[in-house]
């Protein structure tokens, strides 16, 4: 039944080869780049293509900066100290933020529903790691919380995908993006809560302890792959 649904939804898709040999569909506009990996086709669209630059041009960024020194003033006096970044934190941080990057270019690009609920699992993985780094007691109590919401957020994060594929048939956007699927409003609903929950926008997004952080750029990392995956789940939502 599986492989006749599909089957039957792949030839509705209006499918042509372009000039350089990728594929083109009506998924928000041309193709623009498509890249196979076994039955899973990632892509990029005009839209997509601005955020994986984004998120490119940070990652360079955290990849080759080095961390800011914060100076804290003393209240009622003219003193004031600076916080300076062991080499373990250092290396650790620079390490979750890359790795930060590539996930979330990774949930841009992704053309399969479960491959893009998988990378942002592991944005929020690399959120907590990036801000857990900083060995501060208020720091390391809201990175807990957030560790807790990450994990309630998995629930229905997944949840939503599967509900995606038991009422479809299919996890490719490739079909989903195309008006012969329906997709049910409650899985869209469960992918976007999800989301909230694993990338942390726009839930913490706001907690200072977390702003405050020293290690920028670093814990900006955080708030751009939030901001990039958001926009991400809201563009899958709306095409399915």
């Amino acid at each position: 039944m599986y492989e006749a649904m599909t089957a039957y939804v792949t030839a509705s898709v209006p499918v042509s080869e372009s000039a350089y040999g990728f594929t083109q569909t009506d998924i928000e506009g041309q193709a623009l780049f498509s890249l196979p990996f076994g039955d899973i086709v990632n892509f990029l669209t005009p839209y997509t293509a601005v955020l994986f630059v984004f998120a490119l041009t940070f990652t360079i960024i955290a990849l080759i900066s080095k961390p800011e020194r914060q100076v804290d003033t003393v209240m009622g006096g003219d003193a004031y100290y600076t916080k300076d970044i062991s080499r373990e934190t250092l290396r650790f941080q620079r390490f979750m933020a890359i790795a930060c990057g590539l996930a979330t270019m990774g949930g841009i690009m992704a053309g399969d529903v479960f491959n893009f609920t998988l990378f942002t699992a592991f944005i929020g993985i690399t959120n907590i790691g990036i801000v857990a780094a900083v060995k501060n007691k208020h720091i390391l109590d809201n990175a807990f919380e957030y560790g807790l919401l990450a994990m309630i957020g998995t629930l229905p994060l997944f949840v939503g995908a599967a509900l995606v594929l038991a009422t479809t048939g299919t996890l490719s956007m490739w079909i989903l993006f195309t008006p012969e699927v329906a997709v049910p409003l409650f899985a869209k609903l469960l992918l976007v809560i999800g989301v909230i929950a694993e990338g942390m926008a726009p839930v913490f997004v706001a907690k200072a302890e977390i702003t405050r952080a020293p290690g920028a750029p670093y814990i900006l990392m955080v708030h751009v792959s939030s901001l990039l995956i958001f926009l991400r789940v809201i563009e899958i939502v709306i095409s399915m």
